[in-house]
C-alpha cells in the first residue's frame, strides 16, 4: 500500500484511538506507583520502623510494607494501608495534616484516614499496629 492510498481521516482516528488507549493505560499510574499483584502486604509481626521516625502532625510512609503511620497527637499513632482507594496507587507522602497519593490528589486525614480531598471516595482501610520499645509493629486485626 503506499502513503496515497491511505484515507487520511481513518489514519487520523486510528492514531487517535491508539493514543487514547495508551493515556488511559498509562493515567492509573501518572506520577506514583501502582499497588498490583507484585507486592503483597505485609504480615502481622512486621516490623515497620522507629516510632521516633514518625513525626507528630505528620507520618511516614513504609511503601514497602503497603503502610504509611502517623501520629496526629504526641504519643498517638494510626496506621492505614498505604494503597489509595480511587485507583489502587501508592500514597507517597505526609503533609499538611493529610496522607497523599500522587496520582490524581486524592488526600486522607492523618487522625482517621477518611478523605479530605478526592477523587477518593472512600477511606483509607485501617490497620491494626503496636508501639513497644521504640519501634512500631503490625498486630492481628
Amino acid at each position: 500500500m503506499r502513503n496515497d492510498d491511505v484515507n487520511p481521516v481513518l489514519a487520523r482516528r486510528t492514531a487517535l484511538a491508539v493514543f487514547g488507549a495508551g493515556l488511559a493505560a498509562g493515567c492509573s499510574t501518572y506520577g506514583g506507583s501502582q499497588s498490583g499483584t507484585s507486592a503483597a502486604p505485609a504480615p502481622a509481626g512486621t516490623e515497620l520502623g522507629a516510632a521516633a521516625d514518625v513525626p507528630v502532625g505528620g507520618g511516614k510512609v513504609f511503601a514497602d510494607k503497603q503502610v504509611v503511620v502517623t501520629q496526629p497527637a504526641p504519643g498517638t499513632f494510626e496506621a492505614f494501608s498505604a494503597i489509595c482507594t480511587h485507583q489502587g496507587c501508592t500514597v507517597d507522602a505526609v503533609a499538611d495534616g493529610t496522607i497523599n497519593c500522587p496520582c490524581h490528589g486524592s488526600k486522607f486525614k492523618i487522625a482517621d484516614g477518611s478523605v479530605a480531598n478526592g477523587p477518593a471516595s472512600k477511606p483509607l482501610e485501617k490497620k491494626a499496629i503496636a508501639v513497644a520499645g521504640g519501634k512500631i509493629t503490625l498486630a492481628q486485626a
